[in-house]
């Protein structure tokens, strides 16, 4: 299992997001953290992953260890 860590920018979208979708990531992370499931992309133009969470998204990064949650939120034109 790897560590889930949010930045600071992370900590407070998903503060912001509703009961029900904050569960919904959290557990999504956990499920992607523990046995590597999930939709999951890397992102083309930058460093970094995408992975989809019904009508969200968790920018992350991720090394052997650990995964750092960069950005959450609804997808947009803008989320990217």
């Amino acid at each position: 299992m790897k560590t889930i860590v949010f930045s600071t920018a992370a900590a407070r979208d998903l503060d912001r997001l509703p009961d029900q979708a904050r569960n919904q990531i959290t557990e999504g992370l956990v499920s992607y953290a523990v046995s590597g499931n999930g939709d999951v992309k890397k992102l083309k133009g930058r460093d970094g992953y995408r992975l989809r969470i019904g009508e969200y998204r968790v920018l992350f990064d991720e090394d052997m260890t650990t995964i750092l949650a960069v950005y959450i939120g609804r997808r947009t034109s803008t989320t990217y």
